[in-house]
């Protein structure tokens, strides 16, 4: 069997290692061909464009970036159609996704979606092309089942593969969680998750560096993605103050974290599954700010909240004056009370989420689409 894969973020670089593991356990001679990263190069896939090429978030910067964003189109209808597989299958990143679901769809190539578009969230219509373009459809969220059923589309709700992934690390690094090797342990570490992207990075770092500069008796660890330019890094070292230090092991550093600063995304909900008190922000500008006041159709942006359905994290994302209310919003967080009460919250988030071994469900629908 042959399968193309396109994820385009570093969420998806992790779930598709994580599913290519499970689908190489199946059938070992399968050949994989994918857009992603490292993870999934690791996990037995030949990938041919990495995720950090590929990123450009917000209505100004898609606009800017469409003649990047048109090549890669054409590369990719090309390179699968010489690939000639048998599935293709997409993960999350519906701006691109979905598109290529419709050429797919056009071309007879069946179309499995992992980690369906939040069309929930905001542009419902696109529920008509998930229908129509894809042929099998696996949801990782609790709620997703119920509304996709409601719409009269079926999907596999398989169960949300952080569990999975973050149960696994945390048998194998049992060790990480108590030890006092390193003399950093002493320090009160505050992890700094800015996002997956150059683009996210650079745009948040402002934001931060006076969070750091307030704070000189914490130490602040930032957390960037395997694969980036060391001009990046070089770039951090020489923005922040000393109480700072960066490490490539996100896992590592929300195992020993006192607390998070946490860019919307999966990042937030990984947090809260290590138990980490946090609080989430986004930077934009007041252009896409007010675009997404009109367009989306929920309450809350982190992923902790939407699954609980009650702002139990603060947000940040009001673009007038958002340093300031980060920075209180930070004073808040490092009180007791306010962690406990973050911690008691996220029990409840293990009550929402099937415990069912996600990659292994996908693999298992796959082989019997």
């Amino acid at each position: 069997m042959k399968i193309y894969i396109i994820a385009g973020e570093a969420s998806g670089d992790l779930h598709g290692s994580n599913l290519i593991s499970a689908l190489k356990q199946h059938e070992p001679d399968i050949e994989l061909r994918a857009w992603g990263g490292s993870k999934m190069e690791k996990a037995g896939a030949t990938v041919v464009k990495y995720f950090h090429d590929l990123a450009f978030m917000g209505f100004v910067e898609v606009f800017k970036n469409l003649i990047p964003i048109l090549k890669n189109f054409k590369f990719a209808k090309k390179d699968i159609l010489s690939f000639a597989p048998d599935y293709l299958i997409l993960i999350d990143y519906p701006g691109f996704n979905l598109r290529m679901a419709k050429w797919a769809h056009k071309n007879k190539i069946p179309v499995i979606y992992y980690i369906l578009p939040q069309i929930w969230a905001w542009n419902e219509r696109r529920i008509k092309y998930i229908e129509k373009y894809t042929q099998t459809r696996l949801a990782i969220l609790p709620f997703e089942q119920a509304y996709y059923r409601n719409k009269n589309v079926s999907v596999h709700y398989v169960g949300h593969p952080l569990v999975e992934h973050i149960e696994n690390f945390k048998k194998l690094n049992a060790r990480v969680f108590v030890s006092n090797e390193n003399p950093s342990e002493s320090k009160t570490i505050i992890a700094l998750l800015p996002g997956s992207r150059i683009q996210e990075i650079k745009k948040h770092v402002p934001l931060l560096i006076p969070l750091v500069q307030k704070n000189p008796s914490l130490h602040f660890e930032l957390a960037l993605a395997p694969g980036l330019p060391d001009i990046l890094r070089h770039y951090l070292l020489n923005a922040f103050p000393n109480n700072f230090s960066i490490t490539d092991n996100t896992y590592h550093l929300l195992s020993k974290a006192k607390c998070a600063v946490v860019c919307s995304g999966t990042a937030t909900l990984e947090t809260a599954l290590f138990n980490v008190p946090q609080i989430v922000f986004y930077r934009t500008n007041l252009v896409n700010y007010l675009i997404a006041k009109v367009l989306v159709k929920i309450k809350y942006i982190s992923l902790v909240n939407l699954i609980l359905q009650k702002p139990l994290v603060t947000e940040v994302i009001y673009p007038i004056n958002q340093g300031k209310i980060l920075g209180e919003a930070f004073s808040n967080l490092l009180k007791m009370e306010h962690q406990e009460q973050l911690c008691q919250g996220y029990d409840e988030i293990g009550m929402h989420l099937s415990n069912k071994k996600a990659s292994k469900e996908c693999s298992k629908i796959i082989f019997n689409v």
